[in-house]
């Protein structure tokens, strides 16, 4: 059997280049370097380094087992700070779920007055409410209430979804088209329009168009960033459009270099949750963290 020290090993040989720098790395000799490799070697059947005067030069099937092992390897050391044991073994550990940006914008500078260990959590609503329900999140602060056995809701803010404009941009055809009463026209103007998205499926976008013209958009962003706040600093520069929460911009709007541009024919308002697990290990702390985002909330 394979064993898992060998493949520590062989990464740390191959990043550091030489024995003596990998030993002193792993904390061991470098004659027990020198045998995990050849003991690796010899269950694989094949050459991992070109041996030269103080320098190990990788094979190029060295290559390609260190590129098949290196993100496992990563995970299991990541597993093993996590779970070791420390001073703090009676510090509890919390998951959280929500958006990036919310984090960001409102529990972000509280963390270190938390008495908690903290791990955030960033994907679909929909995967963190699973999550949630089977007891590997804690608290999940979510706009959609997915009905699930184990999981309560409180309602506790509301976001206003709609159209932002960057500073610079000549906005005057848009009210003109809105004057003349047709939603084509408005449709026309929009789509001529340059659009910023953030990377998966622009969710506020797709429901913006759906509500309000009832189909999906016939385009795709121009720009595509990683996150909400990437579109408002780039809007906060330039010209375009976004579809994006109002709270997550009120500043930009106040400091006027961001325009609240339209909030639909039949403004597209979302319900903020925390859903919570029935069965949940830590009530008083998840109630701080609810009355730290309540509280930030603008």
């Amino acid at each position: 059997m394979i064993n898992l020290e060998w493949f520590r090993t062989f990464k740390t040989v191959f990043e550091k280049g030489n024995m003596t720098s990998a030993a002193e790395s792993l904390y061991i000799s470098q004659p027990g370097v020198s045998l995990h490799l050849s003991s690796l070697e010899n269950h694989i059947g094949f050459k991992l380094f070109d041996r030269l005067p103080r320098k190990l030069v990788p094979t190029e099937r060295a290559k390609l087992l260190y590129n098949s092992i290196i993100d496992p390897l990563l995970k299991l050391e990541e597993a093993e700070q996590t779970f070791q044991k420390n001073n703090d073994e009676d510090r509890p550990t919390l998951t959280i779920g929500m958006c990036f940006e919310t984090f960001q914008l409102i529990l972000e500078k509280h963390i270190p007055h938390i008495p908690a260990n903290l791990i955030l959590e960033f994907d679909e609503y929909r995967k963190l409410l699973e999550k949630l329900e089977q007891g590997l999140i804690d608290l999940v602060v979510t706009p959609r209430k997915i009905e699930k056995r184990d999981v309560t809701y409180t309602a506790f803010s509301q976001e206003n979804i709609l159209i932002v404009a960057g500073k610079d941009t000549d906005t005057g055809g848009f009210y003109k088209a809105q004057e003349t009463g047709n939603p084509s026209q408005v449709l026309d103007w929009l789509m001529q329009q340059k659009w910023y998205g953030i990377t998966g499926d622009n969710e506020h976008l797709k429901r913006f168009w759906k509500r309000n013209f009832d189909e999906h958009p016939a385009f795709r962003p121009n720009y595509i960033v990683p996150n909400i706040h990437s579109i408002i600093r780039c809007l906060s520069h330039s010209s375009g459009l976004a579809v994006i929460p109002d709270f997550l911009c009120l500043e930009q709007i106040k400091e006027g270099v961001l325009q609240p541009l339209w909030k639909g024919h039949t403004p597209l308002n979302n319900t903020l949750y925390f859903a919570r697990n029935k069965q949940e290990l830590h009530p008083d702390l998840i109630n701080l963290i609810e009355n730290i985002i309540r509280d930030e909330m603008p």
